[in-house]
């Protein structure tokens, strides 16, 4: 017999007299609504139908005839205490790593379906949350607002004068991308002011099988992703190896024809590669051993990055 003992605080009761305290009712309907067996505290007008109404004091006890087998949620033994929360920001960590469908949120989490699915829209009301061309979840572009108004991005805010630079040195334009998912999202970019250039603005998604900085971003996974990542590319294992050779890569007509590259790595204070600066042209201009002319001054872009990184000790 397990008794549960609740405040009249947190169930917004005002004290004397008698009053209508919700619990739930565990003998009908505790097998009909997973939902209804949250590990959190809930007031009255978040609760579903499945919880019955008693008249009470000041305190209650209930006793529980049963013990509920609750669904174990990853990552809750860091609650916060406030379960909506908590959920939610499981949701947010399950999308790091890139789209997710909802049957991917409910294993990544350990959530309900319906709690999944509600927590998942929610977010993407509020841009916490968007949808990729499938329809998957993934992070939404309001973080990435939030970030750079606290001022903790500091990558993003070193970018843009290092990524200038980087243009001026090698005459054509830069961009800085980062992975998400499938894709890899351009998040900073130096254009070149005139004459025939690369353009790629400042949230373009651009696939993960093409390109130079693609490889970059995927040469130094873990080796599964890397084989999944490998799947339908234009470039090989043996690619990727001589990337992380050399510490950089190119490419030629890979991602679109008579376009050329060359990008590199910016690590995170661990050493992870959390990002590719690149420079991009026409092969007319950067010919067709692209790294030749410009892989040193994309290599020490990067660098700088790298070191701005370690010095403010975040990502």
């Amino acid at each position: 017999m397990n008794e549960v003992k609740i405040d009249e605080e947190q169930i917004w009761l005002t004290l004397g007299g008698s009053y209508d305290v919700v619990v739930p009712h565990f003998f009908a309907q505790r097998l009909a609504h997973d939902d209804c067996f949250s590990p959190y505290p809930l007031f009255p007008h978040d609760l579903p139908s499945c919880f019955a109404t008693i008249s009470a004091s000041a305190t209650l006890i209930v006793a529980l005839a049963f013990q509920h087998p609750r669904r174990q949620y990853q990552g809750m033994d860091n609650s916060s205490g406030v379960g909506v929360l908590d959920k939610a920001a499981l949701v947010l960590s399950a999308l790091e790593t890139g789209p997710t469908t909802l049957a991917g949120l409910v294993a990544a989490t350990g959530l309900a379906r319906p709690t999944a699915h509600r927590l998942a829209v929610a977010l993407e009301h509020h841009r916490l949350v968007s949808r990729d061309l499938q329809g998957r979840f993934i992070l939404g572009p309001r973080l990435g607002e939030l970030a750079s108004a606290a001022g903790e991005d500091r990558l993003l805010a070193t970018a843009g004068p290092v990524l200038a630079r980087l243009r001026d040195i090698t005459g054509e334009s830069a961009q800085m991308f980062r992975r998400q998912g499938d894709y890899r999202v351009c998040v900073a970019t130096a254009e070149r002011m005139s004459g025939l250039r690369d353009s790629v603005p400042v949230g373009t998604q651009l696939t993960m099988s093409a390109g130079s900085a693609a490889q970059v971003l995927l040469a130094w996974e873990e080796p599964d992703r890397m084989q999944r990542g490998l799947r339908g590319s234009r470039y090989s294992a043996v690619a990727l190896a001589a990337v992380r050779r050399r510490g950089w890569a190119h490419s030629v007509g890979e991602r679109e024809a008579g376009v050329a590259s060359v990008s590199a790595p910016v690590r995170s204070p661990s050493g992870k590669v959390i990002a590719a600066v690149s420079v991009s042209g026409p092969i007319e201009r950067l010919s067709r051993q692209p790294g030749r002319l410009h892989a040193p001054a994309v290599i020490a872009a990067a660098e700088r990055l790298s070191e701005v990184l370690r010095r403010s000790g975040g990502e």
